[in-house]
């Protein structure tokens, strides 16, 4: 299964041009399996939707992104988020004692949100790492990709999409049948996974 593991619907990302609806039929369109809608610092859509949801034959999986003083980390299965900016090290915390899964978000994109050499300090707390991002620059996701080698932490590919045309510019190969936000997080801590970029109407590895 392919799926984007990064996305901001217009809704509860005051940042992000594109609905909820958008991105379900340009998913389809082109050919994901499933999204990640990862909104900022909310968990509004999962409290109106639930943790994952399938529409018009599309798997969404509802996620967040969470600001921490080291930088941005995509949570999943995290019901309640902290209510004020906190480590990254207390944000992975509480992911791991509710048993769901974390993914440092752009760790090298130079606006001073990524994780960056952070990661080398929260690498023994099960976190992944997003080694292709659609609005990051090439120089930066190298970096990235060559650190999550490094360290052997698992490698997700992502547009982190705010506009329509950025969708599914990289994703995740899952080989794994996932049905549901329980499955998604099983692949995730099974590292069966890899990431991919959108090229000539398909999905392609990518050979670093």
């Amino acid at each position: 299964m392919i799926i984007d593991t990064h996305v901001h619907e217009s809704k509860y990302s005051a940042d992000s041009s594109i609905s909820l609806e958008e991105i379900i039929h340009r998913a389809k369109e082109i050919g994901l399996d499933g999204v990640c809608i990862t909104d900022h610092d909310t968990n509004e859509l999962r409290k109106e939707r639930g943790g994952s949801f399938k529409q018009d034959e599309v798997l969404v999986i509802v996620g967040a992104e969470i600001l921490t003083f080291q930088g941005d980390i995509l949570v999943f299965g995290l019901e309640k988020l902290p209510k004020k900016m906190i480590n990254a090290s207390e944000l992975l915390e509480m992911v791991n004692e509710v048993k769901g899964v974390a993914i440092s978000a752009h760790p090298f994109r130079n606006n001073n949100r990524g994780l960056g050499q952070h990661i080398r300090e929260l690498s023994q707390q099960s976190i992944g790492v997003e080694v292709l991002n659609g609005s990051t620059t090439s120089f930066g996701n190298l970096y990235a990709y060559a650190l999550a080698m490094e360290l052997n932490l698992g490698c997700f590919g992502a547009s982190d999409a705010h506009v329509i045309q950025n969708l599914g510019k990289f994703a995740t190969r899952f080989e794994n049948t996932i049905r549901d936000e329980q499955d998604f997080i099983e692949a995730v801590k099974g590292r069966n996974f890899r990431p991919v970029v959108h090229k000539f109407n398909a999905f392609e590895d990518i050979n670093i």
